[in-house]
C-alpha cells in the first residue's frame, strides 16, 4: 500500500476505469462487473473514472459494485468535458456553476454521498485556475468532496491551485515511452506533497507486447494517435518485443515489468492501468512483487 494524503492506504496499483465504457473496443458490462469484483478481492481499493467517460455510463456501471462496497473503495472522478448528446466532445468547462452541477451529477450517477478524490479533468483557459480551485474547495467544505486533483496541470498551474487549496493528486500520462513529466512535474510533486497518478502506465498496451495495431477495432481511440499509427508499427513492435525479452529474464510479465518500473521512480506514485478483463487485472496486480 501506498500514503495518500497523509492518512490514507491505497494499494500501490490503482485501477483506470476508463475502457470498461468508453475509448478502447466494446463495452462489456458483465466481465466488467467481475473484474471490480476481482479488484476487491485483490485489495486495489483505488478505481479512477470520470464523467465524460461513455457519457457518464462509467460512473453508473462502478456504482452497481461501488454503493455495496463503499467502505472498501477510494473513489476518483473528474469533471470539465461537455459533450453532445452523441458523446462528442463539445469543450471544457471550469466555471464554479459548472462545477456545482457536475458534482451533483457524478455524485447521482456513483450512488453516494461523498466522492472521495475529484479532479478538474484539464485546465479552462477561459477561467482562472484560483477560481475553479475555489470553487472545488467549496465542495469539500460542503462535504460532497474529500480531496482535490488535477488532471494533465502544468507546474504553473499547479501551484497556483495549491495557494488556494492542498491539491493532494495530480495525474497524468507517464510510463517508460512518455516521460515529459520527469523535467518539472515529479519533482514539483515531491516539493508540495502531491500524489502523482499515472494514466497509461503501459503506454495504452504497447508495453504488453499484446497490441496488434492492425487489428484494433475502428472506434478505438488508439488509431487517432500519432505513435499507434502504421508507419511505426515495425519499430513499436522491435520495441515491445525487446522489452518483453527483459520481462523474461526477470521472470515477469511485460506488463508486471512496466509499472514495476513506474512504481520505482517514486513512492509517492500510484499507476491506475485500466482493464476491462480479470486476466489483465490479475497480471498487472502481480507488479508489486516484482524485483
Amino acid at each position: 500500500y501506498r500514503t495518500f494524503a497523509k492518512n490514507e492506504q491505497l494499494s500501490a496499483i490503482g485501477l483506470g476505469c476508463m475502457s470498461m465504457s468508453h475509448a478502447y473496443g466494446t463495452p462489456d458490462d458483465p466481465e466488467s462487473i467481475r473484474t471490480l469484483h476481482l479488484a476487491l478481492d485483490l485489495g486495489i481499493n483505488f478505481w479512477d473514472t470520470a464523467d465524460v467517460y461513455g457519457n457518464g455510463r462509467n460512473e453508473e456501471l462502478i456504482s452497481k459494485v461501488l454503493t455495496k462496497n463503499r467502505d472498501k473503495i477510494f473513489i476518483a472522478t473528474k469533471f470539465g468535458f461537455r459533450t453532445d448528446a452523441d458523446a462528442r466532445l463539445t469543450g471544457f468547462d471550469a466555471r464554479p456553476a459548472y462545477i456545482k452541477q457536475a458534482v451533483e451529477a457524478s455524485l447521482k450517477r456513483l450512488g453516494i454521498d461523498t466522492i472521495d478524490l475529484y479532479y478538474a479533468h484539464r485546465i479552462d483557459p477561459n477561467v482562472p485556475v484560483e477560481e475553479m480551485v475555489g470553487a472545488m474547495a467549496e465542495l469539500v467544505t460542503e462535504g460532497k468532496v474529500r480531496y482535490l486533483g488535477l488532471s494533465e496541470a502544468s507546474a504553473t498551474s499547479i501551484r497556483k491551485a495549491n495557494a488556494v487549496h492542498h491539491i493532494s493528486a495530480l495525474q497524468s500520462e507517464y510510463s517508460l515511452l512518455t516521460r515529459d513529466v520527469e523535467a518539472e512535474i515529479l519533482p514539483l510533486c515531491k516539493e508540495l506533497g502531491i500524489t502523482f497518478v499515472p494514466f497509461s502506465p503501459l503506454a495504452r498496451g504497447l508495453m504488453t507486447n499484446t497490441l496488434k495495431l492492425d487489428e484494433l477495432a475502428a472506434n478505438d481511440f488508439r488509431k487517432a494517435l500519432p505513435r499507434y499509427q502504421q508507419e511505426h508499427q515495425d519499430n513499436n513492435t522491435k520495441l515491445a518485443e525487446g522489452f518483453a525479452g527483459l520481462a523474461k529474464q526477470k521472470g515477469c510479465s511485460p506488463a508486471q515489468l512496466a509499472l514495476a518500473w513506474v512504481l520505482a521512480q517514486g513512492d509517492n506514485i500510484i499507476p491506475i492501468p485500466g482493464t476491462k478483463k480479470q486476466d489483465k487485472l490479475k497480471d498487472n496486480a502481480g507488479s508489486v512483487d516484482v524485483l
